[in-house]
């Protein structure tokens, strides 16, 4: 009977989002696992990731030019509440994502403790070193990776690695 509850209890920990656990390494409660923008908008890191979508005007040229070929692509974030880059760059990216109509059907959201561990979510295979990683696929094959900071702008980086798809 305990090992059924145990397989019970992590079955429905797997399916849920936005679950928010103590990480005992840094002391603090983090959002670990699937995540969606509701969860995003809550608690502390609710406020950075609100004032950075509502703050961040990506330029309307690039904007136009991703508009045209987002919805071709998959798009997974991984990132930490406890993260100063994540902090300032899952908004940002979202107001970019809001702006060119991108489907969140699309987008797979995972949070992660200080050791880079979704728990639930087996990550290992998408080699996350730093977070943010924004991770862009197009036919279940990933074509590039914005870490941690853009290169230019947000706006940019995504557009240089999607215009492949045409």
């Amino acid at each position: 009977m305990g090992t059924l509850l145990i397989i019970l209890s992590f079955s429905l920990f797997s399916q849920t989002k936005n679950v928010v656990i103590m990480d005992e390494k840094i002391n603090k409660n983090v959002m670990i696992g699937y995540c969606d923008r509701s969860g995003l908008e809550q608690g502390v890191f609710g406020t950075y990731f609100t004032s950075q979508n509502e703050l961040y005007f990506p330029k309307e040229g690039t904007i136009k030019k991703i508009t045209e070929v987002i919805n071709k692509v998959k798009i997974t974030i991984v990132f930490a509440t406890w993260c100063s880059d994540s902090r300032l760059q899952v908004g940002r990216f979202y107001k970019i994502l809001d702006e060119t109509g991108y489907k969140e059907k699309n987008l797979t959201v995972i949070g992660v403790n200080r050791d880079k561990n979704a728990l639930s979510v087996n990550i290992e295979n998408l080699k996350i070193d730093r977070v943010p990683t924004f991770i862009v696929y197009h036919n279940d094959k990933e074509i590039g990776r914005i870490v941690e900071s853009p290169k230019k702008s947000l706006e940019d980086d995504l557009w240089k690695i999607i215009k492949k798809v045409n």
